[in-house]
């Protein structure tokens, strides 16, 4: 059962993105089924259960494990090139202009990407964690979102390709994600000109960074920026619920196996997993930016809660009526230009 109720939606300009992107899709499976040795019918079988799977957890069901390795294995490959030939589509329609420096660099055997305009200064760098719920994503599928970044603070932009599951659950991607924080003090910049941002997945792993920072004793960065974190493995939030129909981002494709693969049996309320629970005292300052239409806006919202109580020098900026990390998918909207505006401020405030 689809969990989206395109009926619930009002806002014309989602409902075109959401029409826009059923579409585009058709275009995206006939490429991807002539790159691999299966069919779309095998594939229809797996979506049809997960089609079930929701339904079931929607109900209150027990739904772990209903999907196997195999399984996850091939909507994740699924969902991975679809991410990678929509920003490469992009890039074809929007090229790149001649100020615009990309460079790929290992990082402690972590494949990265540097990201700038020309003039950015050298000395100032932002490390972005993309999203794509721990199972996808890249720095080349988010690659204009961190170019946006790189644009308002004049900054130079490192995107991570951390490991993702299932082929590699916790704690790989934030092993990766601590190593290239420590190389790029190795290489001589100082922690108070790093700023870590995230989105989504990228945003839980930006905030269990500054955790296993703090708790390594190592020095933290000036401070840090989430678009829509995900903080609470647990899936306690009413807004998962809440929201899900209305989420065309995070609904239908599956949120609670993207959580399963991740975790690989580890107990979703242990702190060393859910930085929701985890003692949040000594962290730098944190802007979080949600939309209240979401399903992780209650990860947000009780995360900003938690991290005030704790001392924390934390502010969240929220917007009604508009996608999980809008700044990607909307990035000509409104709210995205006024989240970019307010990204720059605080960007200038922690520098």
């Amino acid at each position: 059962m689809p969990i989206t109720d395109i009926s619930k939606i009002s806002r014309s300009e989602i409902l075109e993105f959401y029409e826009i992107r059923q579409n585009f899709q058709a275009q995206v499976n006939k490429a991807f089924f002539n790159s691999v040795v299966y069919t779309e019918e095998d594939y229809n079988s797996i979506w049809e259960k997960l089609d079930t799977l929701n339904s079931r957890w929607l109900n209150g069901e027990e739904v772990k494990n209903m999907l196997t390795m195999k399984e996850k294995l091939l909507l994740a490959e699924h969902l991975r090139f679809y991410m990678e030939y929509n920003a490469d589509y992009m890039e074809q329609l929007f090229p790149f202009t001649d100020d615009i420096i990309r460079k790929p660099v290992n990082a402690k055997n972590v494949p990265c990407e540097w990201f700038s305009y020309r003039g950015a200064r050298k000395d100032r760098v932002i490390l972005y964690f993309h999203g794509g719920g721990h199972i996808m994503g890249s720095s080349n599928s988010h690659k204009f979102l961190t170019l946006k970044l790189a644009k308002i603070t004049n900054m130079k932009v490192l995107g991570v390709n951390y490991r993702l599951a299932p082929e590699e659950p916790h704690p790989a991607a934030l092993e990766d994600c601590v190593s290239v924080y420590e190389w790029l003090l190795f290489s001589g910049l100082k922690p108070k000109n790093i700023i870590i941002i995230g989105s989504s997945a990228g945003g839980y792993y930006t905030l269990m960074t500054l955790l296993k920072l703090r708790d390594n004793g190592k020095p933290l960065p000036a401070g840090a920026i989430c678009l829509s974190p995900s903080t609470d493995m647990t899936i306690t939030g009413d807004s998962i619920y809440k929201n899900c129909s209305i989420d065309i981002i995070l609904g239908d494709l599956g949120y609670v196996w993207w959580v399963e693969s991740h975790l690989a049996g580890k107990n979703p309320s242990d702190p060393s997993v859910s930085p929701l629970h985890a003692n949040l005292k000594n962290l730098p300052p944190i802007l979080l930016q949600v939309s209240t239409s979401e399903m992780l806006f209650d990860d947000s919202k009780r995360f900003y809660e938690r991290a005030k109580n704790a001392g924390v020098d934390i502010s969240m900026q929220t917007w009604d009526d508009t996608l999980h990390v809008f700044h990607n998918f909307l990035p000509d909207s409104v709210e995205t230009i006024e989240a970019m505006e307010k990204i720059k401020k605080f960007t200038e405030n922690l520098l």
